[in-house]
C-alpha cells in the first residue's frame, strides 16, 4: 500500500501540470483573438459599428459567448448592446408568457377507465441564461414533459376524482412542472384540465344510471309527500267529525271552487241529509226482508 500512494500522487500532479498550460494557452488565444476583433472594429469604422451595436426589445434577452464561453454580466438587454464581430455570437430569449395546449392523451385510469384529457400550460423563460446554457431546448422540453406529467398524474387517480377535483389535479400538476423545469430557467405560471372525454358506451352506462338516481329519488319523495298528505287528512278528517257544519261548509267550499273555473260542468247541491235517510231506509228494507 505505501509503494502505490506515491505512483497515484505523480498521476494526479502530472494531470494538473499539463492541464495548467492548456488553460493558460485558452487564455491567451482568446486575448489575442479580441485585440485583433478590435483592431478590425476600429478599421472599419463606421461600418463595424451597424454590426456591432444590436437592440433587443423590452420582453426579450440577449445571451452573449466569446469564443464559446458566456459573457460575464448575465443577460443583456433590453435596448442596445455592443458585440465584437468574429468572437461574440449571441442568442435571442423571448421572456413573455407562452401558451401550450396539450394535445389529448389516452390514459388508463386507477379504477381501469380509459379517457381521453387534454391540458393547457402557461409557462415562460425566468432566467435568460440559464434556458440557453443548460438545455438544448427549453420550449420543446417543458412541452414533452407536461405531457408526460399529465399521463402519469390522470393514471395515478380513479375516474371520479378526475371529473371532481380537476382544480387540485391543476395544481399539483403545476407544482411538479415547476420544480422540473427550474434547472432550465422556465417558470410554470398555470395548468389547467381543459376537458375529459369518455367512451360513449360509458357516458350511456353513466347516464343510465343517473336517471335511475333521480327516479329513485323522485319515487322517495312522492312517497314522503303521500305520508305527509295522508295524516294532514286524517287530523281534518277528525276536525270535520267533531262539527258536522264543518263537513257542509267543506262541501260549499269546493262547489265555490268547480265553479269559479271556466268549463261546461253543472253541479246540483244536493243535501248529505237526504243521502242518509235513503241509506237508512234502504238499511230497513234489507231488515224486514231478512224477518
Amino acid at each position: 500500500m505505501s509503494k502505490i500512494q506515491p505512483h497515484l500522487f505523480v498521476i494526479h500532479f502530472s494531470i494538473f501540470v499539463t492541464a495548467e498550460p492548456v488553460v493558460e494557452e485558452n487564455k491567451t488565444c482568446g486575448k489575442i483573438l479580441t485585440v485583433l476583433s478590435w483592431i478590425v472594429v476600429i478599421l472599419t469604422m463606421p461600418f463595424s459599428l451597424m454590426v456591432c451595436f444590436k437592440v433587443v426589445q423590452e420582453y426579450e434577452r440577449a445571451v452573449i459567448f466569446r469564443l464559446g464561453r458566456l459573457l460575464s454580466g448575465g443577460a443583456k438587454g433590453p435596448g442596445i448592446f455592443f458585440i465584437l464581430p468574429c468572437i461574440d455570437a449571441y442568442a435571442r430569449v423571448d421572456l413573455r408568457t407562452r401558451t401550450y395546449d396539450i394535445p389529448p392523451q389516452e390514459v388508463l385510469t386507477k379504477d381501469s377507465v380509459t379517457v381521453s384529457v387534454d391540458a393547457v400550460v402557461y409557462y415562460r423563460v425566468s432566467n435568460a441564461t440559464v434556458s440557453i446554457a443548460n438545455v438544448e431546448n427549453a420550449h420543446h422540453s417543458t412541452r414533452l414533459l407536461a405531457q408526460t406529467t399529465l399521463r402519469n398524474i390522470m393514471g395515478q387517480r380513479p375516474l371520479h376524482e378526475i371529473l371532481s377535483e380537476r382544480e387540485s389535479i391543476s395544481q399539483h400538476m403545476k407544482a411538479l412542472l415547476d420544480e422540473a423545469t427550474d434547472s432550465w430557467g422556465i417558470n410554470v405560471e398555470r395548468v389547467e384540465i381543459k376537458d375529459v372525454r369518455l367512451p360513449v358506451q360509458l357516458q350511456r352506462a353513466m347516464a343510465a344510471e343517473a336517471e335511475a338516481a333521480r327516479e329513485a329519488r323522485a319515487k322517495v319523495i312522492a312517497a314522503e309527500g303521500e305520508q305527509k298528505a295522508s295524516r294532514a287528512l286524517r287530523e281534518a278528517s277528525e276536525v270535520i267529525g267533531d262539527s258536522p257544519a264543518a263537513l257542509q261548509l267543506r262541501y260549499l267550499q269546493t262547489l265555490n271552487t268547480i265553479s269559479a273555473e271556466k268549463n261546461s260542468t253543472i253541479v246540483f247541491p244536493l243535501p248529505i241529509d237526504m243521502l242518509t235517510y235513503f241509506v237508512k231506509a234502504k238499511e230497513a228494507a234489507a231488515q224486514s226482508n231478512m224477518l
